[in-house]
Order: C-alpha cells, then structure tokens, then sequence
C-alpha cells in the first residue's frame, strides 16, 4: 500500500496542533499533552503543552512510541494504562495513533495525567478501610527528549531483569534480551543497534547477529509475539 503525501500528513499534524492546547488546558496542570510525528523518531515532538514527563518540542519519542514504530501499521490506540515516570510521578496515559488516508501509522496523539495525589487519597482511604494490600507495583516508562537515554534505559532494565552482565549471559538469555528489547521497538530507530552494541561492550556484528537470531526464532514459533 502507498503512503499519503507528506502534505497530507503535514496537515493532519497541523489541525491537531490547538487540540494540544486545548485538551491540556482542559484538564489543569496535571494533563500533559504531546503530539508526535514519527517520520523523525529523535526528533518526534512537534507540539506539546503542560508538563508532567517534562517533554519539549524537538525531543524525543518514549519507549511507548517505539512500541507503536515496531508495531507498524497494526499498531492500536493504547487507552487508560497506568506507569510510573522516571521522576516518580504516577501517569495514567492514553497514546492514540495517527493514520493518513492510506490506513498507514505515522504519528500519535498522547495524553499524559499525573495521578499521584489521587493515588496517595487512595492508598491513604484503603489503609484507613483496613485494606492490607499492597499497592501493585508500576512499570517504570522512560519519557525523555534524548532517544539515546530512551535506548539506554530499556537495555538497563533489561539487563537488570535478568540479573547478570553480557559475559554472565547464555545464549538463550541473550537471544531473549534481544526479542525484548525488538518487541519493545528499540530497533525502530536509527543506529539502535550500534547504540546497544556499545550499551553491551559487544561487537556491531554480534549485535547484529543475535538481533537476526532472535527474529528467526520468533518467526519459526507459532502463536508468540502475536
């Protein structure tokens, strides 16, 4: 399937650009509003207003954006998913994809609330109410206007899952660190794998090596990664 001209595109980024403004508005200084065009994943930000992850025009797709690019033009609206910032504040979000009139994904409209005095009253009512469990852990997103620290630290957290350095790793372990880290869509990006190979202290060629490995593993597994 073709793609629409980048004037169309062009222009469906230019109609959204006052809905930045007025969602975020709409909502007080807890709503954070960002509109992304992923022709330019560094570079991804063309409009943002408010401030919860601290994004800026010119910076940066998150992890949630290489998530949508490794996803192609299958990606779906992710609605309502609750994290936790690198800063601590607690994000309930909303990334709705953009689409030109060929049916192909090449932004996205993202939605960003702080929740973090809403989940304090919450926790504070349930330990009043007697409620003794605990509150379920986050996941932790990378927000950031640098797409290498984005890079940087989903191969930290990675590794930090599975508890060991490069060396330490088998060949399994590191073929899944690797299908991770390309489910994640961090290979969306450009010069990703050097990035990681450097991250890893491994060759570009062993870089490369185990990024085709863990693909073909996962092509030849049905019913995986679907």
């Amino acid at each position: 399937m073709a793609h629409a001209p980048d004037a169309e595109r062009d222009a469906i980024l230019a109609a959204l650009t006052p809905v930045v403004h007025g969602v975020a508005v709409t909502f007080g200084p807890v709503c954070e509003v960002v509109l992304h065009d992923y022709r330019n994943p560094e570079k991804s930000v063309v409009a943002v207003a408010g401030s919860v992850t601290g994004r800026s025009v010119g910076g940066a797709m998150s992890e949630i954006g290489m998530r949508v690019l490794a996803h192609g033009d299958e990606a779906a609206d992710e609605l309502n998913y609750v994290t936790r910032a690198g800063n601590g504040a607690v994000v309930k979000s909303s990334t709705m994809v953009l689409r030109d009139s060929t049916g192909a994904v090449f932004g996205a409209l993202c939605v960003n609330v702080d929740v973090s005095a809403v989940s304090r009253v919450h926790d504070l009512l349930g330990a009043l109410a007697g409620a003794g469990a605990a509150p379920a852990e986050l996941p932790v997103t990378t927000f950031g206007d640098d797409i290498d620290s984005v890079v940087d630290a989903l191969v930290d957290a990675h590794r930090t899952r599975q508890r060991g350095s490069w060396p330490e790793l088998d060949r399994a372990e590191r073929l899944e660190l690797f299908d991770g880290l390309d489910a994640r869509g961090v290979f969306a990006v450009r010069g990703a794998v050097e990035q990681v190979a450097a991250r890893l202290g491994i060759s570009r060629a062993s870089a490369y090596h185990y990024l085709a490995r863990a693909r073909a593993a996962r092509d030849t597994s049905p019913g995986e990664h679907s």
